[in-house]
């Protein structure tokens, strides 16, 4: 288990776990990493544990994940790059990318309305973490040009079974049959 006590250098958007509520850690303030996987952290700050998204990692005086895309030419939403911003997205108990993972059904884009559309299920339908992760695709695919809405809805029909992760993410785990 990584612990490591770092001071914010700016004010840091973070998520409260397990709830995903947004929150601003303020710059100047004392916090604890206690895990860094899929290049996202998870701090203790004020007794309660959130979740820093990657991209925001300078805010701990950490290098941030790069997540860029080329100027939009036009003004809709590229299909490839939403997709591409989903595998910047890891669970945060296994190091694999919720597409891989085979945790995203679908991806509906409104070019009109500039809103993105995702029906997304969880390896478990008790996962805590079903907000929090929720909250990440909401963040970084609204990162995204041209992308001014997203909005993801929990499904669990059908089921997620370990036969709708890629054969790359069975191999990773280990559940490879």
């Amino acid at each position: 288990m990584e612990r490591r006590i770092v001071v914010t250098l700016t004010d840091c958007p973070a998520r409260i776990v397990p709830a995903g509520t947004p929150v601003t850690i303020p710059k100047d303030t004392f916090v604890t990493i206690t895990q860094s996987l899929g290049g996202n952290y998870t701090l203790t700050w004020h007794g309660q544990m959130v979740r820093v998204d990657g991209t925001d990692a300078a805010a701990l005086g950490l290098e941030a994940e790069k997540l860029s895309f080329p100027p939009a030419e036009t003004d809709e939403i590229l299909e490839t790059q939403v997709w591409e911003a989903l595998r910047t997205i890891y669970d945060p108990e296994i190091p694999v990318d919720l597409v891989n993972l085979g945790l995203i059904y679908s991806v509906r884009i409104d070019q009109q309305a500039h809103r993105v559309d995702i029906d997304m299920t969880l390896t478990a339908p008790g996962c805590g973490m079903g907000p929090v992760l929720v909250g990440d695709v909401e963040y970084r695919v609204a990162k995204v040009p041209n992308v001014e809405t997203v909005k993801v809805e929990l499904v669990f029909d059908p089921p997620w079974q370990r036969d709708m992760m890629s054969e790359e993410a069975q191999l990773a785990t280990g559940m490879f049959y």
